[in-house]
């Protein structure tokens, strides 16, 4: 074993104490022990060596403390023991202390391995939790697809059956097409008749003969007068062939021809003689017709029109036509709805005014308020929008439907009603973003709404063949009106009862059907009063005149039927050479306007 003896000792002691930079300390310490006269040769002692021997002293401590334990415990850290513990403690201490921290660090493995082990539990459990998570959204996406599907099968479905309902009226058109020859056909053989039996009267009158020729004369002539008066009797065959006295004669009749495709619309100026078209030509029409009969305007020479285009360049833009039209009450504006969502403000005289451009899909309603000051658009983009005129912005965007918007009517200058083809009917409010009140009980897409003339009751018709009144007094229909068999395409309020011009006439509304027929209703008890038929194919309009006491009706059959409301009866009958989309009354009531699917429109004169 080596031993150091201590002058060595002394020796580095003195090196650490001058190396540290203690030199009177270091001085003091060589002069008392002696070192100038030590043999010990300071060039073979490193720097540091007193550190370095302290240093191994410890580290032979430390391992004799860690090795006289036990034998599995070799491999294990020697980090347990501080410096300090080994100058202070001795070998058996030591050890205490070793076994001691050695036990803890145990425990702390132990309790980090459990918390390992529950940690890939839990992260299972997250991954279920995800992947459940995953599935219901997947769910959600499954159940939005099949949605989807359902909502373009309906789609579809309903193409199909509207190309079905098209095809047969194509049919019934041309068994129409073959009756109307055939009618014509026997007008002809009894006017020949007349002329026939009128020729005669005059070689009557004109024979010089003597008096037994005559009686001869007067005997055949009595004859023929005979057979003309049975000409009209084959007129009887066809129940539904119209007697010639109602007929309205051409020279009652105006065509205004210039529109190059199928006329959807037509309205009258409330104030003029102004009749407003839109077609399918892309373009709307202001015609100017006179006052006085229409034999008299025809000898004035052709109708000034002013034609209002909604296209740049192309006129067989489809996107383009022109859905429906309304004037302002004023009549010095008129606004249109075309099928590129666009609603556009024109003049009296034509010019355009503005364009009105936020929907995203086409117009099928817009409607002026009584003051003017708004107008309201309906569109296939579910959504109805109220427009400032003065700005010549959009004012308030209500979305509550789930489906198109078909129709809108003001109730008053501030509230309106909306339907749609998702069944329901919502009244709302300029101003709130909530309906003030919501009607639900069709069964079917709701295809017209339309406020009485006092704005307290609201009619609506479906395709679930039914017709309602509803108040906003209560949540459900005051009437259910059930006597139709097919969808009721319109509805009308006859200009009559309390606040109107007629106060003494009652309240009337009228429906019309594609089972070919018009049906007048008592809207105090919900009875019907009077089945109007004589229409051979769907009935697209009605009219009332302005007194009430005639209606108006217009039908893919090619005709038109003035009604006396009274009496239930057709009193007036137009045969046209295309299915009649409107008609409509002018403020006098002396004039009947409507439009064809054979690009026309027709002005009649009424006198009864």
């Amino acid at each position: 074993m080596i031993n150091m003896n201590s002058q060595e000792l002394n020796y580095l002691v003195y090196r650490y104490l001058h190396e540290s930079g203690f030199t009177h300390t270091a001085f003091t310490l060589g002069y008392e022990a002696a070192l100038n006269k030590s043999t010990i040769d300071g060039n073979l002692v490193p720097p540091g060596a007193l550190v370095t021997f302290v240093q191994k002293g410890i580290q032979y401590l430390e391992l004799e403390a860690n090795l006289s334990c036990n034998d599995s415990d070799i491999d294990e850290d020697f980090s347990f023991i501080q410096p300090i513990d080994l100058i202070t403690k001795n070998v058996y201490e030591l050890q205490q202390m070793i076994n001691e921290k050695k036990q803890n660090a145990q425990k702390a493995k132990t309790r980090e391995k459990n918390k390992g082990n529950r940690e890939p539990e839990q992260e299972h459990s997250r991954e279920k939790d995800k992947e459940s998570s995953r599935e219901k959204e997947k769910e959600i996406e499954q159940e939005h697809v099949r949605e989807r599907e359902k909502e373009r099968q309906r789609v579809r479905e309903r193409e199909r059956e509207k190309k079905m309902e098209i095809e047969i009226h194509q049919e019934r058109e041309k068994e129409k097409q073959i009756r109307d020859k055939e009618r014509e056909l026997e007008r002809e053989k009894v006017e020949r008749e007349k002329d026939k039996a009128k020729q005669k009267e005059k070689e009557k009158k004109n024979e010089d003969l003597d008096d037994a020729h005559r009686e001869e004369d007067k005997t055949q002539v009595k004859q023929e007068e005979n057979v003309t008066t049975e000409g009209p009797e084959p007129m009887e065959v066809d129940n539904n062939l119209t007697p010639l006295s109602s007929l309205i004669p051409n020279s009652d009749v105006t065509v205004l021809e210039g529109h190059t495709s199928e006329v959807f619309v037509c309205a009258w100026s409330p104030t003029g003689s102004l009749l407003a078209s839109g077609s399918g030509d892309s373009t709307a029409r202001i015609w100017t017709v006179g006052d006085g009969p229409c034999s008299s305007n025809s000898q004035k020479g052709p109708l000034s029109v002013a034609v209002l285009k909604h296209y740049r360049g192309r006129t067989n833009d489809k996107s383009k036509d022109v859905t429906t039209l309304d004037w302002n009450s004023e009549g010095t504006l008129l606004a249109t709805g075309s099928y590129d969502g666009q609603a556009r403000i024109w003049s009296k005289d034509g010019e355009l005014v503005n364009t009105l451009a936020k929907h995203k899909g086409p117009i099928f309603s817009l409607k002026w308020n009584k003051k003017g000051d708004y107008l309201l658009s309906g569109s296939v983009d579910k959504t109805a929008i109220v427009w400032d005129i003065k700005t010549g912005e959009w004012k308030q965007q209500f979305e509550f439907h789930a489906a198109p918007t078909l129709d809108v009517d003001w109730r008053n200058n501030v509230s309106f009603a909306t339907c749609s083809t998702d069944n329901m009917i919502y009244v709302c409010k300029v101003g709130d973003n909530r309906p003030v009140k919501t009607f639900a009980g069709h069964q079917g897409e709701v295809n017209a709404i339309k406020w009485d003339p006092t704005g307290t009751l609201l009619a609506s018709c479906s395709d679930d063949s039914t017709a309602k009144i509803w108040s906003l007094k209560q949540d459900t229909c005051l009437h259910d009106l059930k006597e139709h068999t097919k969808e009721i395409y319109t509805i009308r309020w006859s200009p009559t009862g309390p606040g109107t011009n007629n106060p003494n006439q009652p309240l009337v509304l009228a429906s019309a059907s594609f089972d070919s027929t018009i049906k007048l209703w008592d809207v105090e008890t919900g009875r019907l009063l009077h089945n109007l038929v004589a229409h051979g194919d769907p009935v697209y309009s009605v009219a009332f005149s302005p007194n009430g006491e005639y209606l108006a009706s217009g039908s893919l059959d090619k005709c038109m039927h003035i009604w006396s409301v009274k009496e239930a009866k057709v009193v007036k009958t137009y045969m046209g050479s295309g299915g009649i989309f409107e008609v409509c009354w002018n403020k006098e009531g002396d004039k009947i306007g409507a439009c064809f699917s054979n690009n026309v429109v027709i002005v009649l004169d009424f006198r009864m």
